[in-house]
This record gives C-alpha cells, structure tokens and sequence, in this order.
C-alpha cells in the first residue's frame, strides 16, 4: 500500500537529496536536458556517437556561459555532471575535463598571464574543446614516474615536448575524432640545463579543424561498450611550446636566464600539479551516484508496473514480491547513503576544509561510491529483466558508466591504499567491543557503534601486523588487510553521515522511512561482514541468524513509501525518456519500436 504524503513532505526530500541546492544550480541543468539534442538516436556507430555527445555538451556550455565562469563554481560543476550523464554518459568525462582538469588547470597556475588568453578565449566558448594528458601506457596510475619531457631550449626560450618511447604515449586523452580543436593540459617532466625538475602541467594544442597539430601524433583506441568516448593515444614529436605554456604558478618560476627556483620539493610540485583531480573525482563519483539515482528511479517505477504470476496469488506486481523489495530497496539505501555523503563531501571542499582530511575524504567518496553503484546499477538492470539491455531505458549505458568511473581520476585501490597509509600513521587505544546483549540490531546507535569498533579494530590490528612484519614485505604481506580496513574506515563514514542527515529530517511523514532506509543499509553490512562481528563477540547468533529476516521485515515496511524516497530524485518520465519509466511501460515500448527507422 503506498504510503500519503505532502508536497511539503517531497519538497523536504528534495532539498535532503540536492542539499537545499536544487532551484539554484539544478533545475537550469534539468530543463536542458530535455531538450530534443537529448532524445535517443538509434544505429550510430561509434564514431558517429562521440559527435554527438560533443554536440550536447556544447549545448549545455552555450546556456551556461564562459567555461571560466563554470570551472570557478564547484556547484555547478557538479551539477553539469550529475545532469547531463543521465541522457549521455559519455558528456560526463568531456564536461569534467573540460571545465575542471584544463580550464580549472589553467586558472589555478596561469591566472593573470595574458598570454594565456588566446588559449581560454576559446576553450570560453568551446570553440575549443579542454583535454587533459596524464597518464601513459606503460605507468599507469604511476604518473610520477611518466617519461614525456618537456626541455628547455634557453636559445630560443622555447621547451621541447617529446614522446621519447612507446611506453610514454599519453594513454586515453579525448583525440581519437581529430577534427574537433583540443587544447589539453599536458602533464611532462620540466627539464631545465640538462637536469630533471619533476612533473609540471604545460598547454598544448593537440588538434585544430583540419586534425592534429604539427608534431602530434594520435591514434583512436578500440571501441568501449556503452561508452562513446573518443578515446585515444598522443605522441608528441619535438613539439615547440613558448614559455608561457608552463603551468607553474606559485610553486615553481623559470627565470629569465635559465634558471629554475621553487620553493617545494619535488613531490610537492608534482602533488600540486594535480590539484584539479581532487575536484574531478567528486565530480565524477556524484554524478555515478547521479546515475544510480536515475536506475533506481527507473526499476522502482517499472516494478510497480509489471506484473509477473505469484504462487497462490495469480498475477501481481513484480514489486510486491520480496525478493524485488530486498533487491531494490536495497539498492535505494545505498544510493540515499551515498547521496548524503557526497553532499558532505561537497560541502567541506567548497568551505575548503583542511587538505589532508579532505583529499582522506574525496578519495573514500570516490572509491566507495563507484563500487557501490556499480553493485546498485547492476541490481537494477537485471531487476527490469529484458528492457535493461537496451540503451534507451538507459541503466545498460549506467553500467558502462560505472566502469569508467571505477579507473578514471585515480583508480580505486590506489586511491584506498594512499587512505590506508594515512590511517596508519596516527595510534590511539583501540575502541571498546560494543556489548550485544539485549540489543536491537535496528537500533541506529548501537549499529554505529559496531560500524566504530570494527574501522578502529581493523586499524589497531593491521598496525600491529605491520609492526611485527619485516619492513620490506610488511605492506605486500597486509596489502588486502591494509584495503579491507580502509573501506571500514569509509563505510563508518558514509553510515555516521547517513544518520545525521536522517536524524536532521523534520517531517515525520518522511522520518519513518529514512530511518528504516538507514537501518537497512546498516543491516545490509552487517549481513555481509556477520562472520567478522560473530567472531569478535559484538554479535550473538541468535542475532546472526535473525539478520535475513530483519532484513525483509524493514523492505516489507518501506515498500509502501517506494514512491515517495524516488520521488525526491525529481526525476520524471518526460526528463529520462526511457520506455520503461511511463506509465503504461508496454504502450511505450511498442510505440517507440514502431517508431525506430528501419
């Protein structure tokens, strides 16, 4: 039975899901991407799919005016992701590293230089179009160790960009359709007077109309599944760069006579040089969770549609079959849990909390978020059977999406390990077992605080088990306890900020089933790491044995309010487009085969 409520209620939820942000920066982005460059278009090839999506993001640039503009607003930087990637995902990583790794790049360490300006006139109207060029094929995410150099040529105050072997390809940049002009921000190391001065970011002009620049050579990867990206792989052939195309800003200058001076080590000038990435992986992650929304949105309204023969019951509907409610459901608490973290995490970046315990956060949000969305994504495309394949009902693309994210910006267990190295270092006492007896494990409180015991537990032991360990295989030897620890640790996280949020809600319409939805993520943990606390004594069997039934108990409970908790995604079937979200799904599927052009 669906559950009443307000509109004063579902104004409450949407301001819980957008943090109050949703008439200010949200609801331009949604209006535009209902617009007709959005509707789907069937038998592109993959090619022809790219043009597309660059069509579309430039669609959205012209609304919002001057890339600079955008690049300097966190809020609607993350907005253009969490919109746009909900009809194309491939605008996703276009409009993160343009706005973000290479305008974002070029204010943060060439702001003031005139001569500049050319470049970011026309990456202000994407007449131009922003890449970023990191990471290379032989190192991977070990892009302190790239071989691309950038030599200064003091005889013509010129540098040198060059590719010196294969393995220092840039791998991935966006210049597999040589057509489009890009400028990208190009990651090399700074040679000055024969001697290696670390990784600096310079500008480059990669391609123009009439395809890539004297010197660059590029190559388009192989096709991705769902994925229209434009993928490829630049070589650089002696390409000469002015001065001015150094993005040294404040932690390095190059003096007039040759001379290189900063004032940070050389770890330091390569960890500033990617102080965008910590903006592109919230951007990346909550547009995921963006998209998972959107899935979840997607399966919910379907399954309250379809009907499917139930065993004593004739025809009902899919979602008033438990294992639908525990499926999906399921899914809607982990996509609330991690709506609200990242709504924390954006916040303490705009307020520019402290960079440590920032960066500690941004990569946790990233990395936990990804693999949990791609879990949610899943779940939701199998729940809706044979219409998740197609790309049209859009969870199939959401997949692909997901995948991306996984690897893009950073990939996750390197991301977990640099946390996990962070967490070592500081040691207190331990925390204290949590007592189960006469507990309730719907009880918010004691769940958190067996959240607690085990992210402080698995820190005290992995500490001991490195001490004792000789130094040279001591983190090889704990590598999986080191990550296991290190997803506790944010899993502890994302529940604290799940209940505060919850704990804040006003309505009482809306308390009920937010509380159930964070009991049920907990529980969700709980089920899946019940060995661990069984076997610590912070839980008894008997509750153990209980967990799967507690588990159907609060879906049965929170099925009825299905319809409000998606609601407060403010989606509708007239945004997506997608057959299976309309009200009579099977209508909507034969109109829009019939409508395919043959």
């Amino acid at each position: 039975m669906e559950a009443e409520y307000t509109e004063e209620d579902r104004a409450e939820l949407v301001a819980l899901v957008f943090d109050g942000l949703y008439e200010s920066h949200h609801r331009r982005l949604a209006e535009l991407v209902r617009d007709p460059i959005f509707d789907q278009r069937e038998g592109l090839d993959m090619v022809e799919a790219g043009r597309l999506s660059y069509e579309r993001i430039r669609h959205v640039h012209r609304a919002l005016g001057p890339a600079r503009d955008v690049a300097a607003d966190p809020w609607t930087l993350f907005a253009v992701g969490e919109w746009s990637c909900l009809l194309d995902s491939t605008t996703l990583p276009l409009s993160a590293v343009h706005y973000n790794l290479c305008v974002g790049t070029i204010l943060r360490f060439g702001a003031g230089r005139p001569e500049l300006k050319p470049y970011l006139d026309e990456l202000d109207d994407m007449s131009a179009v922003g890449m970023f060029a990191a990471t290379e094929i032989g190192f991977g995410n070990n892009v302190s160790a790239l071989e691309t150099e950038a030599v200064y040529d003091q005889a013509t105050d010129t540098f040198v960009l060059n590719t010196p072997s294969p393995r220092a390809q840039k791998f991935m940049p966006y210049c597999g359709i040589t057509d489009i002009p890009k400028i990208a921000v190009v990651l090399a190391r700074l040679v000055v007077d024969g001697r290696d001065q670390g990784v600096f970011p310079f500008l480059v002009r990669i391609t123009d109309a009439d395809g890539p620049c004297p010197g660059v050579v590029t190559h388009r990867c192989p096709d991705k599944p769902g994925l229209a990206l434009d993928n490829g792989v630049t070589w650089f052939d002696h390409v000469r760069l002015p001065r001015a195309n150094l993005l040294s800003g404040d932690f390095g200058e190059l003096s007039a006579d040759g001379v290189f001076i900063s004032p940070l080590s050389r770890r330091g000038r390569f960890l500033r040089s990617f102080d965008r990435v910590h903006a592109g992986r919230i951007s990346l992650a909550a547009a995921l969770v963006a998209a998972s929304r959107a899935a979840v949105y997607l399966a919910v309204r379907y399954s309250w549609r379809r009907e499917t023969a139930a065993p004593g019951r004739g025809t009902v509907q899919v979602m008033s079959l438990r294992s639908q409610q525990v499926a999906l459901l399921g899914a809607l608490s982990r996509v609330y849990a991690m709506t609200v973290f990242l709504n924390e995490v954006k916040r303490d970046y705009v307020r520019g909390e402290a960079p440590e315990g920032l960066h500690r956060k941004i990569a946790i949000a990233k990395a936990l978020s990804s693999w949990e969305m791609t879990g949610v994504i899943t779940v939701c495309r199998e729940r809706v059977g044979a219409q998740g394949v197609f790309s049209v009902n859009r969870i199939a693309d959401y997949v692909a999406m997901a995948q991306g994210v996984v690897t893009a910006e950073g990939d996750n267990l390197p991301l977990l390990l640099t946390v996990a190295g962070e967490l070592l270092a500081p040691r207190g006492a331990g925390a204290t077992r949590p007592d189960p007896d006469g507990q309730s494990l719907l009880d918010g409180r004691f769940v958190m605080d067996l959240f607690s015991y085990k992210d402080e537990t698995l820190r005290r032991e992995t500490r001991q088990r490195m001490d004792r360990a000789p130094f040279s295989s001591a983190w090889n030897d704990n590598m999986n306890r080191v990550l296991d620890m290190a997803e506790a640790y944010g899993t502890h996280l994302v529940l604290r900020s799940f209940w505060q949020a919850v704990d804040g809600v006003e309505s009482g319409a809306l308390r009920t089933p937010l509380r159930l939805l964070a009991s049920l993520y907990g529980l969700l943990h709980l089920r899946d790491d019940a060995g661990w606390y069984l076997a610590r004594g912070c839980v008894t069997a008997e509750q153990v044995i209980a967990l799967p039934d507690l588990v159907d108990t609060v879906c049965e409970q929170l099925a009825g309010s299905s319809h409000l908790l998606v609601d407060g995604f403010n989606l509708s079937p007239e945004l997506l487009r997608a057959p299976i979200a309309q009200d009579d799904p099977v209508a909507a599927v034969d109109r829009y085969v019939r409508s395919i052009r043959r």
